[in-house]
């Protein structure tokens, strides 16, 4: 299909399945001049196909007005959407829905969400601010109880005190498959498996793991998942998605509807880079470890622990293709803009983004590094050489002295400490039904 409209007849421009996906590569893969792009986890870049579309469907738009575009988009927004949304997800396409982002879409939900005083929600030490708001104001609104998971020395998630603690007066899980600020990727199948014989809902962030790792609803046992679109699986911006229990549609599509809808060309964008998300990237995210299985992230860490003075931030046993870190004498800042004017993209992160790890490890900031399906050996050599280079220069005895800069630790939101086990079996409520959704306004 011709990327550009007919200059006679506008009507002749189609958007479905016909696009030609090719290369976004527009430069060699090791010309020392382009941009090392290692932000992907932040703002994945569009390929080519992808990024002429949106131009496209904004031109028009601003040509025939947003009517006139919605219709010949019709098809995209009503069906094909959903139905790769269906296939990348693992559920029927009917089960999906189109929103603006995900933490938006999780807001939604747990605005309806009417757990009984008392009862309990779970979350993770690293769930994201913006869910860890949307709880607290649930907890506010009904009066219950937020208790986070604790972790395992190595950092993974105590599966075995959930086992232990799980209950039908647990109403609500929250579980991020890869967190923002590290790549540690969370049994979020195993955890559904521990949660299936009870009533809770299952609500499970895949905005750091769409795109880079196999990511099955149907697998994962939960009863709402979200993801954006404009990260690993490199869309536009505001647009992601969700899949949702049929027993939840009706109250999410209510809280939904008083929420602004992704722009037309934004879905049309995200549909195109399903497709080719689809059509290039299956072989790299076949198995557990997705792009990191490429081979690159033994390399990304090696370039970091070469370095003198940097600290991997890496807990957990499995990690995904997102790598954080910091220095421990240079600012994260100093260093990131130092990276940037070498042609270095990389991520600063803080700790108010996951407030209940990062301040845990030591750090209120850290650089985050994140692969992506078009970062090459080159790059990774790059960005060490990079790396060297901008410490060496910004530690050298030549350089002016700055002033030790102390930053307070960042405040712990107070939630509710894990539960000392009982010693006897815990008691089981009887006749306990599905959690009671909030009434239609």
């Amino acid at each position: 299909m011709n990327a550009t409209p007919s200059s006679t007849d506008h009507r002749d421009h189609t958007y479905g399945t016909d696009h030609t996906y090719g290369t976004d590569r527009t430069e060699p893969a090791d010309q020392e001049g382009r941009t090392v792009h290692l932000d992907t986890a932040g703002w994945g870049t569009m390929p080519a196909a992808v990024r002429a579309l949106v131009a496209d469907c904004a031109s028009r738009e601003d040509r025939y007005g947003p009517h006139e575009l919605e219709e010949d988009l019709e098809d995209v927004l009503r069906t094909e959407v959903h139905e790769r949304l269906g296939a990348l997800l693992g559920v029927p396409a009917a089960d999906t829905a189109v929103v603006t982002d995900a933490v938006g879409a999780f807001d939604a939900l747990v605005s309806r969400l009417a757990p009984g005083r008392g009862e309990r929600v779970w979350t993770t030490p690293y769930e994201s601010a913006a869910r860890l708001t949307a709880l607290y104001a649930l907890r506010d609104r009904t009066r219950c109880t937020v208790e986070v998971v604790p972790l395992r020395e190595d950092g993974d998630l105590d599966l075995e005190w959930m086992a232990r603690h799980i209950d039908d007066d647990v109403a609500l899980v929250s579980v991020v498959h890869v967190p923002s600020g590290c790549g540690i990727v969370n049994p979020v199948e195993e955890i559904g498996q521990i949660l299936a014989p009870y009533r809770c809902v299952y609500a499970v962030d895949a905005s750091y793991s769409a795109g880079q790792l196999p990511v099955d609803a149907g697998r994962i046992g939960c009863q709402l998942l979200t993801g954006d679109g404009w990260r690993f699986l490199r869309g536009p911006y505001a647009v992601g998605f969700a899949f949702l229990a049929p027993r939840l549609r009706a109250a999410f599509e209510d809280a939904a509807a008083h929420r602004p809808l992704p722009p037309n060309a934004a879905v049309a964008g995200l549909n195109a880079a399903l497709a080719h998300h689809t059509a290039t990237t299956t072989a790299t995210t076949d198995g557990p470890a997705g792009l990191a299985g490429q081979g690159l992230l033994p390399a990304l860490r090696a370039a970091v622990e070469e370095c003198p003075g940097t600290e991997l931030i890496a807990p957990g046993r499995v990690q995904s293709a997102i790598l954080a870190f910091r220095h421990r004498d240079l600012p994260a800042a100093l260093v990131r803009r130092r990276l940037a004017a070498r042609g270095v993209v990389l991520w600063k992160t803080v700790a108010q983004e996951t407030p209940l790890h990062l301040p845990r490890s030591g750090a209120t900031t850290a650089l985050r590094a994140s692969l992506g399906p078009d970062t090459t050996p080159q790059d990774i050599a790059r960005f060490g050489r990079a790396l060297r280079e901008v410490v060496r220069e910004e530690t050298a005895g030549a350089q002016r002295p700055r002033p030790a800069r102390t930053l307070p630790p960042a405040p712990t939101p107070a939630l509710a400490s894990a539960p000392v086990p009982p010693a006897g079996p815990r008691p089981r409520p009887s006749a306990r039904r599905h959690l009671t959704l909030c009434p239609t306004p």
